[in-house]
This record gives structure tokens, sequence and C-alpha cells, in this order.
């Protein structure tokens, strides 16, 4: 008999703490995953063998083009469904556990020289209805490492000015405070006392929330993207920026300039340390092109 995938959601909300984005994921992966197995006749994911797990991750890369970034996140998705059968069904035997999760490529992602963020400061028009709120964003985008959902939902009562701290939400709902610079802080206040102050909040949920649209409403992910992408085409940036490009920025920025990698950690709201030690790398990459450019003997 197929479960229902409602107790497994309410679970991993509830037990594991799983960030919206992250169960919209793993319920998009899950629901593909249960309809392949359905299709082969399957009555039970107790059924379920090993090499009908390598058959769907063949199935996911050949038919569906899914590259390995996206068939390991599915993976996890499964491992954690089956962990989770088995608290009801314990004699069960899980069968991703033999299964190797697909290799992934160290990539290093982008980042912008702190030149190239000036000129995307600078490529924001004040005068436009929206200029001062998209500069006051890209700001504390930019000065305090944010994903991009901690930026859409930041509250204004949680910016403490004189502390000089913002206190954001990030994955798990784990709370954070992470220090914001000057430039940020004055872009704020100038869109908060302009702006956000004469903007009436379109219901009770945008009351407190910093960056609203001309409607009064919480802006989107999407609308963020949009933001980034227009004005990094008005400063004359080339390459593909998303917000996590500023993200990465703002870490490797900090590391270049001496910032203890632990700090960087807690900035960022890491759970590991290893996340975090990608910037050292970035570091010895940005060491080795300054030796190219610069060296006499290259």
């Amino acid at each position: 008999m197929w479960p229902s995938l409602q107790e497994y959601f309410e679970y991993i909300q509830i037990e594991k703490g799983l960030a919206v984005n992250s169960r919209l994921a793993y319920r998009q992966d899950l629901e593909r995953y249960l309809t392949f197995m359905q299709e082969k006749g399957y009555q039970s994911p107790l059924e379920i063998k090993p090499e009908d797990i390598r058959k769907f991750l063949v199935f996911l890369s050949e038919t569906c083009y899914l590259g390995p970034r996206s068939r390991a996140r599915t993976l996890s998705a499964l491992r954690s469904f089956h962990w989770f059968l088995l608290l009801e069904n314990p004699q069960a035997l899980d069968p991703t556990e033999w299964i190797d999760s697909p290799k992934l490529a160290k990539e290093l992602p982008v980042v912008l020289s702190i030149e190239e963020i000036d000129k995307i400061f600078q490529a924001i028009d004040l005068s436009e209805p929206n200029g001062q709120r998209n500069r006051a964003l890209l700001e504390v985008l930019y000065a305090c490492g944010l994903r991009v959902s901690e930026l859409v939902n930041l509250q204004i009562s949680r910016i403490f000015f004189e502390d000089e701290f913002i206190q954001v939400t990030g994955k798990g709902n784990k709370e954070r405070l992470v220090p914001i610079g000057g430039s940020a802080i004055h872009q704020l206040k100038i869109y908060l006392e302009q702006i956000r102050n004469h903007t009436p909040p379109a219901n009770r949920a945008a009351e407190d929330v910093v960056f609203l649209n001309r409607r009064g409403q919480k802006l989107t992910r999407n609308m963020i993207f949009l933001i980034i992408k227009k004005t990094c085409a008005l400063a004359g940036i080339r390459v593909t920026v998303s917000p996590h490009t500023f993200r990465h920025s703002f870490a490797t920025h900090l590391v270049e300039g001496g910032a203890d990698l632990k700090a960087v950690q807690e900035m960022l709201g890491h759970v590991s340390i290893t996340t975090t030690e990608i910037y050292t790398h970035l570091d010895r990459a940005y060491l080795k092109e300054v030796h190219r450019t610069f060296h006499p003997r290259k």
C-alpha cells in the first residue's frame, strides 16, 4: 500500500525543521519517484530494491535530463523518505543504503570584485520610484551575506540600528545576528523613512516586512532576481549574477581581508564549517590570479 506523503511532509516540517523551499523540492522529487515506481507495478515502497533506485536515477539522467546536483538532491529526498518508512516498519530494508550519491564537480562560485559591486550600486537610478528601495535592498544583501529567502522576510523590528546588527531567520528556522555596515544602514534608513513609512502594507503579514512593492506586498524571490538582472545589465556586468552571488562575494571579501573562518561561518549561518571552507579555496584562486597577472615570470 502506498503511504500518504502528507504524514512524511508533516514529519520533515515538525521533526526536521526543513525550510519551505526544501519541502517543496522534496515533494516534487518524491511525487516523481512514487509515480515511477507505481508505473513499474510496485504495490508498496517497501517492495523497492536498490536496483530499482539505480534505474530511477538513470531515468532522471537520461529521460528528465537532470544533472548530478539535482540527482543528488533527489537521492537525499529518497533517503529521508525511506528512513521515515523504517520508523513504522523497522523490519524493512532501506533500498537507498547501498546507493552512492552522484559525484559532483567542485565548482567555485561566481564572485564579484569590489569594483563590480560599486558599479552595481552606482547604476541604480535613485530618482526612479523603486530606486532607493533597490539600493537599500542590494546594500543589505551584500553587507550581510543574506540568502534571498532571508532578505524577502527581513523584518523592521529585527533591525537594531544602534547596535548595527540585524536578526534573520535562516534554514531550519534558526535565528542568527549578523552585523550590518554603515553604508547599508545609511541607505536602509533613507528607504525606511522616505519610502517604506509611506507605503501602506497590503495585509497584516506585510506590516513588519522591510522590502515591499508599490502595492504594499512582500517582494517575491523572482522579483529580487529581476532587480539584480536589470541593475547588473545597467552596470555592464557580463557574468550571470544571482542573489547568492552577493552572498558568495560577501564571504570571499571577508576571507580575503583576513576574517576568521569561524566568524564567517557564524555570519553565513552555515551548520558546518566545511561548507564555509570553500571561501579559502576562492581566496587561493584569487591569489593565483594576482600572481599570473602581475608576476614578471608568468
